[in-house]
Parts: C-alpha cells; sequence; structure tokens
C-alpha cells in the first residue's frame, strides 16, 4: 500500500512563509497527478494546486501569486511554498496523488497563521 508522508506544516505569522512537502513511500515508476487540498475548521476540503508529470498547473484564484506548486518527479516529490501567509489559509493541507489509476491521500499537516 503506498503511503504519503507530508512534512512542513507549522505555526507561522500574517505575511510569513512555509514549505510543506509530501513524498510517496516507495518507488513508483511514474505519478501522473500530485497536489494538495486544505481543509479549514467547518469548511470543506478545496483544492489548493495540482500538478501533473508533464507540469502543467491547476492554483485555486484563492493562493495564485502567493503559493507555488512544484515536484521532483525522480524522488516522487511534491512541494508547496506558501508565502504572504494569511489567517484565512490556516487549515490541514492533504497531499493526494493518483497512482496506477488510484487516488491516495496523505494523512495532513497542520498550517496554523497567527500572530
Amino acid at each position: 500500500q503506498v503511503q504519503l508522508v507530508e512534512s512542513g506544516g507549522g505555526l507561522v505569522q500574517p505575511g510569513g512563509s512555509l514549505r510543506l512537502s509530501c513524498a510517496a513511500s516507495e518507488r513508483i515508476f511514474s505519478i501522473n497527478i500530485m497536489g494538495w487540498y486544505r481543509q479549514a475548521p467547518g469548511k470543506q476540503r478545496e483544492l489548493v494546486a495540482a500538478i501533473t508529470s508533464s507540469g502543467s498547473i491547476n492554483c485555486a484564484d484563492s493562493v495564485k501569486g502567493r503559493f507555488t506548486i512544484s515536484r521532483d518527479n525522480a524522488k516522487n516529490t511534491v512541494f508547496l511554498q506558501l508565502n504572504s501567509l494569511k489567517s484565512e489559509d490556516t487549515a490541514v493541507y492533504y497531499c493526494k496523488a493518483l497512482i496506477r489509476s488510484s487516488w491516495y491521500w496523505g494523512q495532513g499537516t497542520q498550517v496554523t497563521v497567527s500572530s
């Protein structure tokens, strides 16, 4: 069973930055889509950004210009750089990946933006 292991969450002040990472637990020949979702308390889980193996990116309007998604295909790892963080970015951030026609989720990492 493939696992997605996330890291990089934490507490940061408004305007600050964080970098999230998500890596597959085993060597996989190719992962088509990797992305990040988030879920704030009392809200539905929503797409933040996703990237295909060829580099095509889909990004939520609310984070455009502030967040950047990237990936290292050789290491089966996806990154999310979060800049200019706002209190409304506070949420649990989940990694999601399409591997061999199945979707997998990470366990989630908490991002809290507060002064």
